[in-house]
């Protein structure tokens, strides 16, 4: 760990925003591997991973970025709430415009614009929607570091952005075979269903790097940056997450889940940050 901490320390915020989000998109491609060996997944177990997903995400949206937020702000509460509140809506308004299926739900349920678009296309699209504001908010993270106010302030924000894409990281797993896992069950090949489950985790270090480059050119918008990605995560988990890891038959598992990534985010974001 002290190595890599050396080297993100060495190299340029959007440097390093882009390594710790292409991190971020080899775990969903890693979540996507299971489809080489097999066509199906134990639903408590999915359920359980949604939930630990949902909680991470909670979690991070706390403690990696409005508290952050709200510091950089001086204690002052209206940047956190109007970034917050920006941030929600704008993924609201990419929910309703943007074509997209979620996994469990029929062909014939799909939101936004009205498209003839594929069902694998959809599912990538519904998990590309989750992975704008993860990407965002790891790119925030880092990008903050170029305003520290001196090397302590600058170290405890590194170590605050490792601990965030670990914790994106680990939610990103269950999201890559949540596409790959339906199309393999379909009857599209291995390697097929392996594509489109990875390809969902490419807009992160997009959205890494535009995030970093945002805050290092407006200083001043960074705990608006921070709120707005915290917003826009929320947004996701009450809108996507938990529905789709209550959908089953394993409700309790799944609010365990939840209860654990919470847990786990907050111990890396302390220990860490």
């Amino acid at each position: 760990m002290d190595a890599i901490v050396s080297f993100l320390q060495s190299i340029h915020p959007i440097q390093a925003a882009l390594i710790a989000t292409l991190f971020t998109w080899l775990l969903t491609a890693a979540g996507a591997l299971p489809v080489f060996f097999t066509k199906t997944v134990n639903p408590r177990a999915m359920d359980g991973m949604l939930g630990m997903a949902a909680g991470v995400m909670i979690a991070a949206s706390f403690w990696s970025l409005l508290a952050p937020a709200i510091e950089m702000s001086g204690g002052d509460w209206k940047p956190a709430v109007a970034g917050f509140l920006m941030g929600g809506l704008s993924l609201y308004g990419m929910d309703k415009v943007l074509p997209h299926l979620h996994p469990r739900l029929k062909d014939s349920e799909p939101e936004g614009i009205k498209t003839s678009w594929q069902r694998s296309v959809l599912l990538v699209l519904a998990i590309t929607l989750h992975n704008i504001p993860e990407g965002l908010a790891v790119g925030v993270a880092f990008g903050a570091i170029a305003h520290a106010t001196d090397p302590a302030h600058a170290h405890t924000l590194l170590m605050g952005g490792i601990s965030l894409a670990i914790g994106i990281g680990l939610q990103n797993f269950p999201e890559g075979m949540a596409v790959a896992m339906p199309l393999r069950r379909e009857g599209m090949g291995r390697f097929k269903a392996f594509m489109y489950g990875q390809a969902s985790g490419i807009v992160e270090p997009i959205a890494g790097v535009l995030g970093a480059w945002l805050v290092l050119s407006m200083g001043k918008l960074l705990p608006y940056g921070l709120a707005f990605a915290a917003g826009a995560m929320i947004f996701v988990v009450i809108e996507e997450l938990i529905p789709e890891s209550q959908r089953g038959k394993h409700n309790d598992f799944a609010t365990l889940g939840a209860i654990f990534g919470f847990a786990v985010m907050m111990w890396l974001d302390v220990a860490l940050g």
